[in-house]
């Protein structure tokens, strides 16, 4: 900024970066917003990248960061809900901050003429409030995303949307359509991570999870007659996923949970409802949003593991829990867990303590079990692949079913993880 200032241009700081600072938080990065041009930013460093010279931005390392520099622009008309078709360099800092999405982003600073806030940014940041800059429609229409981004800050910030910018995202929210799995995937996973994921609640009242998870809504609209229960299908999952510390893994898991249970609704002759095969109905689900919404395959496999197995009893004795953290895996079992206690605070009072009392128990018996070195996986055998083939087993199937037949007696008795006594009865010697 200094090296932009000697040579006649104008260099602030702007967006994220103020407002966090603003708020006590130290960025994750510094964006820089200066009245020259992309080629004059570059003639004053030795090293730049060229990140997007067509609208205005280039980045300088410096000391191991980088910094992305932008020139003051106006944008021109968005055709695709999130590029605009050209964008014009101006001189005026009032004229680029007009173009961003919410006042709080619309802020920029430098050390010599302090807060440049021209819309309010700073007094919207003290209130807590998201509003848009100038027309909220426009804003919504320029980039559809931010209709997403406004729930996702207030998510994060703990904060409310004025009423203006909440009408136009409600009115523009099926404009979401337009945008990519990607950045869809993104915003919703701040959103769940944030301190306030039950924001969930104003993307279903905006018409936002109708087009990025209809799913949701489908539960949003599932009552759950039933004694376990005091919420419908979505209330639940959205106090389910509140139960959960903010992983990633965790809160995907406890959103995805129970999206089967609208197909599987059932009312028995006392008005009682049930879901019947839900657990598997929800991980089939998990499984064909998150390949909709591009996730990882490892994120993919855990939720639908644990949206599988979320359901699952565990009974009070050494030999079940083992069993059970073989099934469910030894990484993800802790996870289960979790999922199950936040499951429980999530549904009725009805029978909630002894539920949870029941967790406790069986996660004394899973650290005793660890504490132990109980065996719980094939690498964990005191007999490995090789061992049976220098006991001349053949190489291939035989070998493998071998093996599942020795965890499976060493998970009945632990003492039998003992190379002598498993080669002696399933290998013959």
């Amino acid at each position: 900024m200094r090296t932009l200032e000697e040579h006649g241009f104008e260099a602030y700081v702007v967006g994220g970066c103020v407002r966090d600072s603003l708020l006590g938080r130290a960025p994750n990065d510094w964006d820089i917003t200066t009245s020259a041009q992309p080629m004059q930013v570059k003639a004053l460093f030795a090293r730049t990248v060229d990140t997007g010279l067509k609208h205005g931005t280039v980045t300088i390392p410096v000391h191991g960061e980088n910094y992305e520099v932008t020139t003051y622009r106006i944008d021109g008309e968005y055709k695709d809900s999130r590029h605009p078709e050209k964008v014009t360099f101006t001189g005026s800092l009032q004229e680029d901050l007009q173009r961003r999405d919410f006042t709080i982003n619309a802020m920029a600073y430098n050390v010599r003429d302090g807060l440049r806030d021209y819309f309010g940014g700073l007094s919207d940041l003290r209130r807590g409030i998201i509003r848009a800059v100038g027309d909220p429609a426009q804003r919504f229409k320029e980039d559809a995303l931010r209709i997403m981004r406004a729930v996702r800050f207030a998510a994060q910030l703990g904060y409310e949307v004025e009423e203006n910018t909440l009408q136009a995202m409600k009115e523009l929210a099926p404009s979401l359509v337009k945008i990519s799995a990607e950045r869809i995937a993104s915003e919703l996973e701040k959103l769940l991570v944030s301190p306030h994921p039950e924001r969930l609640r104003t993307a279903y009242e905006c018409g936002i999870t109708a087009v990025i998870l209809p799913e949701f809504d489908r539960c949003m609209e599932t009552e759950q007659h039933n004694p376990h229960h005091m919420y419908s299908v979505g209330e639940h999952t959205i106090h389910a996923v509140m139960h959960v510390r903010p992983d990633r893994i965790l809160r995907w898991a406890m959103l995805l949970h129970d999206f089967g249970k609208p197909a599987c609704l059932s009312t028995d002759e006392n008005g009682i409802d049930h879901f019947y095969g839900h657990p598997e109905v929800s991980a089939r689900l998990a499984n064909t949003i998150l390949r909709r919404l591009k996730a990882d395959n490892g994120t993919r496999q855990d939720v639908v593991r644990l949206t599988r197995y979320h359901d699952r009893g565990v009974g009070l004795s050494r030999k079940a829990v083992r069993k059970a953290v073989v099934e469910i895996g030894e990484e993800l079992f802790p996870l289960f867990l979790e999922v199950k206690e936040a499951d429980t605070l999530a549904q009725s009072a009805y029978q909630r303590e002894e539920k949870l009392e029941h967790l406790r128990s069986l996660r004394a018996i899973y650290e005793s079990i660890l504490e132990d070195r109980n065996c719980l996986s094939l690498r964990d055998l005191a007999v490995h692949g090789d061992d049976l083939i220098k006991a001349g087993i053949t190489p291939g199937r035989e070998i493998g079913r071998i093996l599942g037949e020795m965890l499976q007696d060493v998970l009945e008795d632990p003492s039998h993880n003992d190379r002598e006594y498993l080669l002696g009865k399933y290998a013959g010697h």
